[in-house]
């Protein structure tokens, strides 16, 4: 994310260009909820700032959110915004479709561009080499674990669990001294799926592979059956996952924020929902460390991404690439912007700031932002110095690169399955969810 303002004199609209019977309106997603009053705040002053910078050009933000269910049906009809918000299982299935466009030759004016990340570009990039979007926040999932629940079952909170047996051992410690679900696996809203994407990456898995241009789902792997057979034995050996078993995310971040779980999949961002969405009290308890391992040295990453959608026509396109070098590019790039913005967020006493993500750039530079902000980081990074430290040690490996909502809504109930029938068949249920996704994903390539 780094296109400054140097690339804003590429593609500037001026209030001719811009339509002649006045402003044109740029209709753009990602404005935060109104329960995150810090970024509202931040959104409505960069809305302003950048209203002020290129005159001409009304920014109309929308707090809509991607829907799997409904968002092809949207985007196919036109029906969507000027700029959209996916997350990183998208990219490579618009791009294919031609529902996206590239924004490579604005994006290469700026003069840092050769500065981005490609391991952060990459999963945005066609075979072509043409760039079609701009992400933000990147993460990479790890264990999010409650400290204080560590240090009740007598264990280190400095020395968390690394690989997946340590995990459960752990976790059946927390339940039997604590009475709490010592781990939780989310497992409904296609976040079952996801997770055990993850848990599947770490086993030394994989959901999916391509030849010759067509994807096809590998859901039988030993390695995620490995994974289920650990959830199982956790279930129904351990009885170390709690009570309530069909949670999302939000789910199992509002129990962890009330110190009812002892662990769970998750990045560090997940420290701002249990902060500021769901009040943690005792945010010293928030603790995360890499994605333990059992053979696959991997984790998970992902993010949101901003694109332009094919039905923006050229005038709107133009202003999408303008508000994205503004809003996502610069603040992630500018040490000044994001002291700035850090300071800002810093003042509400419900704000997080400082919270780790994946570097846009590369580390020279992210060095240098992390002393900009340092003055306003409001955030124990004590807690994060797990996740921080171990994270180089493991491979990123990106979501499944096509229609990966599809496989999770085929693997959601076979983890529910898992969590709720002691006589739950694996090898079957895996089967079957494989026929039906590949089924899907050969119509889908036709």
């Amino acid at each position: 994310m780094a296109l400054t303002a140097t690339l804003a004199g590429c593609s500037s609209l001026t209030p001719s260009s811009a339509g002649g019977d006045g402003d044109l309106v740029l209709r753009v997603q990602g404005m935060p909820p109104a329960t995150d009053k810090p970024g509202v705040a931040l959104f409505k002053k960069q809305v302003a700032d950048f209203e002020k910078a290129h005159p001409g050009i009304k920014v109309k933000g929308s707090t809509t959110v991607f829907d799997p269910l409904t968002f092809s049906a949207k985007l196919s009809g036109g029906n969507v915004e000027d700029v959209i918000k996916v997350p990183l299982t998208e990219p490579q299935r618009l791009i294919q479709q031609k529902q996206v466009q590239p924004i490579t030759a604005q994006l290469k004016e700026w003069k840092h561009f050769k500065e981005f990340s490609p391991q952060v570009l990459q999963p945005l990039t066609d075979s072509a080499g043409d760039v079609y979007g701009v992400p933000q926040n990147p993460y990479a999932q790890g264990l999010v674990y409650n400290r204080e629940l560590f240090e009740k079952a007598g264990l280190d909170p400095d020395r968390p669990p690394t690989t997946w047996a340590e995990v459960r051992t752990a976790a059946k410690r927390i339940s039997d001294s604590t009475g709490k679900a010592g781990f939780v696996h989310e497992s409904k809203d296609n976040q079952g799926g996801w997770q055990l994407t993850m848990l599947s990456y770490a086993f030394g898995g994989e959901l999916e592979k391509e030849q010759g241009g067509t994807y096809t789902a590998t859901l039988t792997g030993e390695p995620t059956k490995k994974g289920l057979r650990l959830l199982k034995d956790m279930r129904w050996k351990d009885d170390s996952l709690g009570k309530t078993l069909l949670n999302n995310q939000n789910d199992v971040i509002k129990q962890f924020a009330a110190g009812q779980v002892g662990m769970f999949m998750g990045s560090p961002g997940t420290y701002r929902l249990a902060k500021m969405q769901f009040g943690m009290e005792n945010t010293d308890a928030f603790g995360v460390a890499p994605m333990p391992q059992s053979g696959g040295d991997a984790t998970l990453t992902g993010g949101d991404i901003y694109m332009v959608p094919k039905s923006a026509d050229k005038k709107h396109a133009a202003a999408a690439v303008e508000w994205l070098t503004f809003a996502y590019a610069k603040p992630q790039y500018s040490t000044e912007i994001a002291a700035e913005q850090a300071k800002a967020l810093s003042a509400d006493p419900k704000s997080a700031v400082g919270v780790p993500t994946l570097p846009v750039f590369d580390k020279k530079r992210q060095t240098e932002i992390d002393a900009a902000i340092k003055p306003y980081i409001n955030v124990k990074l004590r807690n994060f110095k797990p996740y921080t430290d171990g994270l180089s040690t493991l491979k990123l490996r990106p979501e499944p690169p096509y229609q990966a909502q599809k496989l999770y809504t085929a693997l959601d109930p076979v983890v529910q399955a898992v969590l709720t029938k002691r006589d739950a068949d694996i090898d079957s249920l895996l089967a079957s969810a494989e026929k039906d996704v590949n089924a899907k994903l050969a119509a889908d390539q036709e």
